[in-house]
């Protein structure tokens, strides 16, 4: 490894700012003015690992899930060709130099025209008995994952040289490599000799390695190689550009004027953030930078003048308030009653986790009285059907019904006000909403509200006007 610098910072670049090249180079890059003895992680760009493996919202396959589907044969070819024709339209409009973009084009073209060779192969091998093509897919999704980052890293990192900056690509897609190396291995050879105080790394998102990051990981794999890269670099701030702060509440659901950035937070907010589906960090990424103990700041990429948001492990807030209202529109709640359940809550709970675990069903939360134990499922219809009737036949005594219901959650580093729970449940009474169940544990860092989905927005917005918009935090909820 190179010599460490007393400050150096790691920096993830997310795909929708790596779309917007000049606010990348002006508001990241030369902000503020020296850009070195930073490390900068980047993302493909804005929608191409959609192409690539499936869209993340609707999931429409891309080029992984035609692959893998093949059900007409030529599809994924012909959505391998598309996306070839797209990154070198991006590759136009990033290169006005001839010269410098069709070396652009070349460096994709080849990885694409490779990798169709490869997955020309591979398919023709599986056409005979002996080869199994599900054996395969993990490899193939991660090969086609890692085309987004190296084309974004490569095309930033000559970006930035025509700048005069001394910037160097490190590619750690593992593209021709005989063999992977543990994850930390790998970062270690690829960094070896760089003088971070005269080169600039810019290092693409995936990393091919042993511990392989797209089976556990899926599509957080970069936050990995991001932390990872971190803790191994011993950064002394890790910092993730997105194209929106972090803030009080959804602005969609609020109002832009409404909501607040927040200034300070620790990482046991972001574990419960994380919990309802929306990350500021993979979970077990922040891991390794809370037990490296190293700060992590997400920054607004359209506003660099913003300190952004700092998550430590020991942040806490100088006087309790609620910082953050948020929430998930579209939960299950399976509701499973028993008579004889009366001291034997735990049997049940591990046959319950147990079903839900085998049937993917995601736990957000649970609670459970003398013979009643509910599960908030965030997973489709058809599986909570499914894990009904398999409980049904594993506890023949139950009485099993399911609910539609919406989670409104208000969370701060501290939140012990007397009488805070007593004002959220009046403000959402004042509301005409009625509250299905609650929960807040003795830590006192959350407080759920189970409502109708039908008020999903109109409690996010009543417990964000009457819990933190009535403080008027001004800049920042803790400015620093």
């Amino acid at each position: 490894m190179s010599k460490l610098n007393p400050s150096l910072s790691v920096e993830k670049i997310g795909g929708t700012s790596m779309s917007e090249y000049e606010a990348v180079r002006d508001n990241i890059i030369l902000y503020p003015e020296n850009p070195y003895n930073r490390i900068f992680v980047v993302s493909a760009y804005a929608g191409i690992t959609d192409d690539l493996l499936e869209h993340k919202k609707n999931n429409k396959p891309g080029v992984y899930g035609l692959f893998a589907n093949d059900d007409v044969n030529e599809d994924w070819r012909i959505a391998l060709d598309q996306l070839s024709l797209k990154l070198n339209k991006i590759n136009a409009y990033l290169f006005s130099e001839d010269a410098l973009r069709q070396k652009a084009n070349d460096f994709i073209d080849e990885r694409i025209a490779q990798t169709k060779q490869l997955l020309n192969h591979l398919q023709d091998l599986c056409h005979h008995g002996h080869f199994s093509l599900e054996t395969h897919l993990l490899t193939v999704r991660e090969l086609l994952a890692s085309i987004g980052e190296a084309h974004s890293a490569w095309n930033l990192t000559h970006q930035l040289q025509t700048k005069g900056l001394n910037a160097r690509l490190i590619d750690l897609t593992g593209w021709q490599s005989e063999e992977p190396l543990p994850l930390d291995e790998m970062i270690r050879l690829h960094f070896e000799g760089v003088d971070f105080t005269r080169e600039l790394p810019i290092v693409t998102g995936y990393t091919h390695c042993q511990e392989n990051l797209m089976y556990t990981f899926d599509r957080g794999y970069s936050e990995m190689t991001f932390s990872r890269i971190a803790v191994m670099c011993q950064a002394t701030e890790a910092v993730i550009h997105k194209e929106y702060h972090l803030s009080s509440a959804d602005p969609r659901l609020v109002g832009e004027k409404n909501v607040v950035p927040i200034g300070k937070t620790n990482y046991d907010i972001a574990d419960q953030l994380a919990n309802l589906g929306m990350e500021a960090i993979h979970p077990k990424a922040a891991q390794g930078l809370r037990q490296a103990q190293i700060p992590l700041r997400i920054k607004n990429t359209f506003d660099p003048v913003h300190h952004g948001t700092l998550f430590t492990e020991d942040y806490v807030s100088e006087s309790p308030q609620v910082e953050i209202i948020a929430g998930m529109r579209h939960l299950i709640a399976l509701e499973l009653f028993d008579q004889e359940m009366m001291g034997q809550q735990g049997h049940y709970e591990k046959i319950m986790i147990d079903t839900s675990n085998r049937l993917r069903c995601e736990v957000i939360t649970k609670d459970f009285n003398a013979n009643t134990i509910t599960f908030y499922l965030n997973t489709s219809l058809k599986k909570a059907k499914r894990l009904s009737e398999q409980l049904q036949q594993a506890l023949l005594t139950a009485s099993i019904r399911t609910s539609k219901v919406a989670l409104a959650s208000a969370m701060g580093s501290d939140m012990r006000i007397k009488g805070l729970l007593a004002k959220a449940v009046q403000t959402l009474f004042d509301q005409d909403i009625n509250v299905e169940a609650i929960q807040q544990n003795m830590r006192q860092v959350e407080m759920q509200f189970f409502v109708n989905e039908t008020d999903y927005e109109k409690a996010i917005k009543s417990l964000h006007e009457n819990l933190i918009e009535v403080h008027n935090h001004g800049k920042a909820i803790c400015e620093h």
